[in-house]
């Protein structure tokens, strides 16, 4: 009785685990995406645990400590109110993270499709598709999120949706480019020629290949949705008082800046801190993953 061998892995598949262990050796060594990939993971991990990091209820007035200097009982001290810093900025880092993520995932949940059919099909979609593109890019960032929240009203869920709609012009132009570059290589026509549907083209070979360009684009994304929370917040049309947002900890401590330095310290402190480990990551991916530039 013979036993069966298992079957060796194909050329391509050997080629692509060798491709991808390749690139993570390269992320590995490089320090700065590291350091801003452990920092981006501590901000990610406040945010989800922020109930049981934040020792004291970050909207409980203390009237009896108000303005307390950073100690042993506040450890960044407290606001005019007499709330926990800390607590504030573990709560507020939650709002972050959580307008940086899910205003990203809204632009390529709208902007991916857009693109690969701007890209793929060209023509009159593609024409559409852009001229809507270059509109939307006709605004600054920050100027369209602003406007959109404005328009939508002020709260944590509309921020979210002005600052995604505000990143997909971005997400429909990457997508774009990777697909007019990659449907002309030849396995998109090998799989044309063997009877493929667009669809399959589309979301078996095109997209897949196109995930690189993707994933950087997603970590320069972040952070200007975390930044643009924080402007939303600070302006009245995020977050509402007395609800924790770094944002609102900044426009809140511009009274007392002479007396109670450090109500403007820490959050800010916080924001550059977010916003740099997401760029630092995205740079080293963009090193690691785009074969049209980096280093390696």
């Amino acid at each position: 009785m013979t036993t069966a061998t298992p079957a060796l892995p194909t050329v391509p598949q050997t080629a692509k685990k060798r491709n991808a262990n390749g690139r993570l050796r390269a992320l590995r060594r490089n320090r700065l995406a590291m350091t801003g990939g452990i920092i981006a993971a501590v901000f990610i991990l406040v945010a989800l645990l922020a109930p049981l990091i934040a020792p004291y209820d970050p909207s409980q007035p203390d009237f009896g400590n108000v303005l307390a200097e950073p100690g042993a009982a506040h450890w960044l001290g407290t606001d005019d109110l007499g709330r926990d810093q800390l607590s504030r900025i573990v709560y507020g880092a939650r709002a972050s993270m959580q307008v940086g993520l899910v205003a990203v995932v809204l632009a390529f949940v709208i902007g991916v499709p857009l693109g690969l059919v701007g890209g793929y099909y060209g023509k009159f979609a593609d024409g559409a598709i852009s001229r809507l593109t270059d509109t939307m890019l006709a605004f600054p960032f920050l100027v369209l999120a602003v406007g959109l929240a404005a328009i939508l009203g002020p709260s944590l869920t509309n921020a979210t949706i002005a600052i995604g709609i505000s990143q997909i012009p971005a997400v429909i132009r990457i997508t774009r480019a990777e697909t007019l570059r990659l449907k002309h290589v030849d396995y998109v026509g090998a799989a044309i020629a063997n009877g493929g549907g667009d669809g399959t083209v589309l979301f078996r070979h095109i997209l897949p290949n196109a995930t690189s360009a993707l994933i950087v684009q997603a970590t320069v994304g972040i952070p200007a949705a975390i930044i643009g929370e924080a402007l939303l917040s600070f302006l009245g049309l995020g977050v509402q008082p007395p609800d924790p947002s770094l944002g609102v900890m900044l426009s809140g401590a511009q009274s007392f800046l002479a007396p109670a330095p450090w109500l403007a310290v820490f959050p800010g402190l916080a924001i550059v801190a977010a916003t740099l480990a997401f760029n630092l990551l995205g740079d080293g991916l963009r090193d690691v993953l785009d074969p049209r530039g980096g280093t390696r």
